[in-house]
């Protein structure tokens, strides 16, 4: 089976679930409020749970414990020079926080509760991929509270690499480490079951999507210039782009160099959205680019992945 056959249903039921949520608020069957609740258990109790299945479906071996750290630091060197990047093109604009907020917001996908079932539904039989998008998050979680807190303040004092830590995400995964570095495996009777709460990750996120969007102004939404510049940065130049740096470094296998560009292609992330209403920076831009790189997406991660 090929990449496009198994993307094209992938992102359309991605769509069916942004329609459940959206139907149901706008039928009053649920409320906006309701999406809070929804994302708090997202981040405290799903996805760390996926994180950690990620690694308990690996039997430790040195040379992909290597990969996977390697994979962390070429990606965190992609987003760090994407960044670097745009600000030099943006430089005369900088004073704009539009044109900051772009600069990082590029980089930035959700890479977890999409990224992480969509590499494993493309590469069922290498367990090591969901290693690599969990790497992947734990690097953008580093540059979300550096390069990305600073360029929307440009305060340096806003900076925390505390906060790059004390995360559900990153302290999950620091968790999660020493179970797989001392081969400790849970009971298959307790991960068959804690397997279903990881998977439900990518419905709900898309359900709480589709809750914003009923209740937003949709001729807002879809008529900001801003939202469709930088889906299409996030969605089809950034997976180019961190691709290509990957392409012709020798050693590389092709899964890897494939997981980039997966990983790299889907939507923005949802801390885009928190950074931006935290900061009171952007908000609505910030907005319409979740949500419409999230629409487009349907479109463009097939056509990016026929690079494949």
């Amino acid at each position: 089976m090929s990449y496009f056959s198994i993307v094209i249903p992938y992102v359309l039921w991605m769509l069916v679930y942004i329609l459940v949520g959206f139907v149901c608020t706008r039928l009053g069957w649920t409320e906006t409020s309701h999406a809070r609740s929804i994302s708090g258990l997202l981040v405290y109790i799903f996805a760390p749970v996926m994180f950690f299945g990620a690694f308990q479906r690996m039997t430790y071996d040195p040379a992909d414990f290597r990969s996977i750290a390697l994979f962390f630091l070429v990606t965190l060197l992609i987003q760090a020079l994407v960044i670097a990047l745009l600000c030099l093109l943006l430089r005369r604009k900088f004073s704009d926080a539009r044109c900051r907020f772009l600069s990082f917001t590029t980089v930035l996908g959700n890479v977890g509760f999409l990224g992480l079932p969509l590499v494993t539904a493309l590469f069922p039989d290498q367990p090591i991929v969901a290693c690599y998008s969990t790497a992947y998050v734990l690097s953008m979680n580093l540059v979300v509270f550096t390069l990305g807190v600073y360029l929307i303040t440009l305060d340096r004092h806003y900076i925390s690499l505390k906060a790059a830590i004390l995360n559900p995400t990153t302290l999950t995964i620091l968790f999660t480490l020493p179970f797989y570095l001392l081969d400790i495996h849970l009971p298959a009777a307790i991960l068959d079951n804690l397997a279903p709460l990881g998977k439900v990750t990518t419905p709900l996120c898309m359900i709480v999507l589709g809750m914003r969007l009923a209740s937003a102004d949709l001729k807002a939404l879809f008529t900001r210039p801003y939202a469709y510049i930088g889906s299409l940065l996030k969605l089809v130049a950034y997976p180019l782009a961190a691709y290509g740096l990957v392409y012709f470094i020798p050693g590389l296998d092709a899964t890897f160099k494939a997981c980039v560009l997966v990983l790299s292609a889907v939507p923005s992330a949802a801390i885009v959205l928190s950074l931006a209403e935290l900061h009171r920076c952007e908000q609505e831009n910030a907005a319409s680019t979740l949500l419409v790189s999230s629409i487009l997406c349907a479109v463009t991660i097939p056509l990016v992945l026929l690079i494949l």
